[in-house]
């Protein structure tokens, strides 16, 4: 008896199981993109790269396009010079927004474990450096340069943020409107339908300050804008010497930040969720949230104590919301439960009219260490540092006074425009003196002076309005800019002093950021960045230039400048890429005897558009 033919049998079987365990593999592989380089445009790879080809506006010919292996040469280091790369890829047009650190199909992808009640998945998660894009982000159809400030504040081009839902979600209550090709900002809000500046008057009224104007004779600067909407808010305060730090996450009404930074007003994206916000403590002198959807009470006010920490001594927390004047059971509980935390916390209510709330945090310790012992929340421990952010938790507890602002009872800063030339106290903490910070200013007072000498040929008054300095240390660069009508984000390194204090201080905003990641920020929403030696610091961190050249061109406006401040070979590194990127050079700068070995050198960012959207133009 034979038993060959059970045994092929069993064999056909068990070859016709493995090849389809195989298959099953590939198509996974495949599904969920390779974590090669090379793979990983569509999910973080090449498959949804594209060449830029004839669509390409405004640049030279023979640098539109290159060869399948130029495109594989662009990443190399800057240590292997003679090669240069003729042009990046393009990424996929659905990805003209992308956001790579808060990006929700890179969480999918990632199977990240998060709490959604949380907010985590609004929180950032970043790519690891081989699953980042490689392209160049295309802007969408029909992108046209953005209207210029001030008008900008009411009106958009459509084109630029084709996205008109709020328009109809929030149709009732003026946030944004559809006139044919553009979008405009009638001022509304969820609790501010006829307008923010009426809003705002009557905020000020209601804390009896002078001519009903916000900003208390300057003594009210800095603003915490969460939940912000199309920051109309921000917008207004603007024409009362406010600075608002306007935040909203990229959520269910994502494009709320983009709308706002497409308007010319400071804003970031950013959420209450488990870190601490991005700002140091003792920041703002008022927060403001209308009808922002947060849930105070929860985690045992672990939200409001993060508030706590940023605003300084006296601050206030103005909250317009159905909590704060609506009868029914739900409400009502709600309000007893926040009274009773923000009272625990040391807060009082300065005003109560209508629809707002006003509380305001004290001046002093001296409340809190007249609580009772075990009473909650608890003051944070000696230890814990306040100012200490990125990716730093949130803890529920009260953040004391340092003995300076306990015994002044209060910050101690001059009213604004004092306020910006004013050496702060808390520039002791860095070891600088009075002296050090005044030179420190005039070295960049004539540093910008010579900038805008450079760019003079190619910028008019209003070319210019939202500009980020990535390196900002103690903000004079931003200062050097006070008579130009436009704002500043100030970046200060995560793991480097802790300076942007200092930027607050002197009536400045800003956040922390480390350059080896994405910014939090939508493509196209800055028509500056000064970069001084932030190649070198990241290249000493050894991440890629490469990488930040090209974070460098998502951020940047179509015509919008970048200034390059760093030593000579980094500036080559640089000039070795305008082709690539399609930046053109607009000057080079002599270094002067306080720049040592720094050489300044100045693009442009040209317009281009990928087919698809260069047939909508036409």
């Amino acid at each position: 008896m034979s038993r060959g033919r059970p045994d092929g049998a069993q064999k056909k079987r068990l070859l016709t199981i493995i090849f389809a365990v195989a298959l099953f593999l590939v198509f996974l592989y495949v599904y969920h993109g390779s974590k090669n380089t090379g793979e990983s445009a569509l999910e973080y790879g090449s498959r949804s790269l594209r060449k830029l080809g004839s669509s390409y506006l405004g640049g030279d010919e023979d640098s539109d396009l290159g060869s399948k292996q130029d495109e594989a040469k662009f990443g190399l280091d800057d240590s292997e010079d003679g090669i240069t790369p003729r042009s990046f890829p393009v990424c996929d047009d659905r990805h003209s927004e992308l956001i790579p650190c808060l990006d929700r199909n890179l969480i999918y992808q990632m199977r990240l474990k998060l709490d959604l009640s949380l907010m985590e998945h609004y929180e950032r998660h970043c790519p690891l450096p081989e699953r980042r894009f490689n392209c160049l982000i295309p802007p969408p159809p029909g992108y046209k340069v953005p209207i210029k400030w001030p008008t900008s504040r009411d009106e958009v081009w459509k084109a630029n943020i084709p996205h008109t839902h709020l328009a109809h979600e929030k149709s009732d209550q003026n946030w944004m409107v559809v006139k044919g090709d553009k979008i405009r900002f009638p001022g509304g809000g969820t609790h501010f339908h006829y307008g923010a500046d009426k809003y705002i008057a009557h905020l000020a009224n209601m804390l009896n300050f002078s001519n009903n104007v916000l900003n208390n004779e300057g003594r009210l600067r800095t603003v915490f804008d969460v939940g912000c909407g199309v920051a109309s808010f921000g917008g207004y305060l603007l024409a009362s010497d406010i600075l608002t730090m306007s935040l909203a996450p990229n959520d269910v009404h994502q494009n709320q930040i983009q709308f706002a930074l497409e308007r010319g007003i400071p804003a970031y994206l950013g959420v209450l969720g488990t870190k601490r916000l991005p700002y140091p403590s003792r920041s703002f002198e008022l927060a403001h949230c209308s009808r922002c959807r947060i849930d105070w009470l929860q985690r045992d006010g672990i939200l409001l104590l993060e508030l706590d920490r940023v605003l300084r001594p006296g601050g206030y927390f103005a909250y317009s919301s159905p909590e704060a004047y609506a009868q029914d059971e739900e409400d009502l509980r709600i309000w007893k439960e926040m009274s009773a935390l923000v009272e625990r916390m040391c807060w009082r209510i300065a005003v109560k009219k209508n629809q707002t709330v006003i509380w305001q945090k004290p001046l002093s310790n001296d409340c809190y260490l007249e609580r009772e012992p075990g009473t909650q929340p608890p003051l944070c421990r000696s230890d814990d540092d306040p100012d200490a952010v990125g990716s730093v938790l949130m803890e529920a507890c009260i953040t004391p006074y340092s003995d300076h602002d306990h015994k002044t009872k209060g910050s101690g800063l001059a009213p604004w425009p004092a306020r910006l030339t004013t050496p702060p106290p808390r520039l002791a903490d860095f070891g600088y003196s009075s002296d050090m910070f005044e030179k420190d200013m005039e070295l960049w007072r004539r540093r910008v002076d010579n900038y805008w000498s450079l760019l003079s040929p190619k910028i008019s008054s209003d070319t210019i309005r939202n500009v980020m300095d990535m390196k900002a240390n103690l903000g004079s660069f931003a200062a050097a800019l006070k008579d130009k009508d436009v704002w500043v984000m100030n970046v200060v390194d995560v793991d480097g002093p802790k300076t942007l204090k200092i930027v607050y201080d002197r009536g400045l905003i800003g956040s922390v950021h480390n350059w080896c990641e994405a910014f939090s920020t939508y493509p196209r929403t800055y028509d500056l960045l000064h970069a001084w030696n932030v190649l070198s610091d990241i290249k000493k961190k050894g991440c890629s230039g490469e990488d930040l050249l090209l974070e460098m061109d998502r951020i940047l406006r179509p015509t919008g400048f970048a200034i390059f401040r760093d030593r000579q070979p980094v500036i080559d590194f640089v000039k070795k890429y305008l082709g690539a990127l399609h930046w053109e050079a607009v000057a080079t700068g002599e270094a002067s005897q306080d720049d040592g070995d720094e050489v300044v050198f100045i693009i442009q960012k040209k317009l281009w558009l990928t087919s698809e959207s260069f047939r909508d133009v036409e």
